[in-house]
């Protein structure tokens, strides 16, 4: 069934301008990005010798897999908008429908859009995990190691959990422009007042508390800032990692149910 469902959803990709477009400006970015990061923490000036002196050497290994996977989770909303743009036009053209009629259920739609997610969560952990290779080899003094490599698969589960987040909001709102709109302002805004307005409320203090478990927030606090709060307060405000998996993957779990039961009760 799972072949079979790829090479459905592949049928509708291959020859998709604006997937393979908004695909390569993910690579773009992630490289892009930390190259520029990579030549300012190289370059022999005082401003790389401020970084080096804060954050260590990014670039090199073990760090290497922290910093480029931190640099990238700032651009998952990238495979999120392939996902509500691919989802939203099933209802724009009427391939939803077209599907159930020609004999795909319901909930094969569903694992179908999974499976994207899926192919496109690998798809970024190997752009990740590429530029992370190439820029440790490439440090001065650098030698590969797999120490601190758990930094790849909190991507991937971030990656996972953003786009499922973006399906269910495609199947609940069906137009591309208001849920890339809501996506937008939700990430970027909504949950970051949302979580110091908890840990206020609970700490009264806005970097400590249970906001940190609130939805996509659990996932990027798997990859935290380097150093920052260490350097802001002297202290580790940030829940233990496994706590944040499992509010993490409760969260994913739940997105799923509700893309399913969404799609499984509503009139086509």
């Amino acid at each position: 069934m799972i072949i079979r469902l790829l090479k459905i959803e592949w049928l509708k990709l291959k020859n998709y301008k604006t997937f393979w477009i908004i695909l390569a400006l993910l690579v773009a970015c992630v490289v892009g990005i930390n190259y520029v990061y990579f030549e300012l923490v190289s370059s022999k000036n005082q401003a790389s010798g401020v970084v080096n002196m804060v954050l260590g050497t990014p670039f090199q290994f073990p760090d290497v897999w922290h910093t480029v996977t931190q640099v990238a989770s700032y651009m998952l909303f990238i495979p999120s908008l392939i996902v509500v743009i691919l989802t939203t036009n099933e209802y724009n053209f009427k391939t939803h429908r077209q599907n159930v009629i020609d004999g795909l259920s319901r909930t094969e739609f569903i694992i179908s859009k999974v499976l994207v997610i899926a192919a496109l969560s690998i798809v970024s952990l190997l752009i990740v995990f590429l530029t992370a290779l190439v820029f440790g080899l490439s440090s001065e003094f650098s030698y590969f190691s797999l120490a601190n490599a758990e930094y790849l698969f909190y991507f991937f589960l971030q990656c996972f959990t953003y786009m499922s987040f973006a399906l269910l909001l495609s199947l609940l709102l069906k137009r591309s422009g208001l849920a890339i709109a809501l996506f937008f302002v939700y990430i970027c805004i909504v949950e970051n007042i949302l979580v110091a307005l908890i840990n206020r409320a609970v700490s009264g203090n806005v970097l400590e508390g249970p906001g940190y478990y609130f939805l996509l927030d659990a996932s990027d606090k798997l990859i935290p800032v380097k150093s920052l709060q260490k350097m802001m307060q002297g202290k580790n405000f940030l829940p233990p990692t496994i706590n944040l998996l499992v509010a993490t993957f409760v969260y994913l779990g739940l997105f799923l149910f509700l893309s399913k039961r969404k799609f499984e009760t509503a009139d086509l």
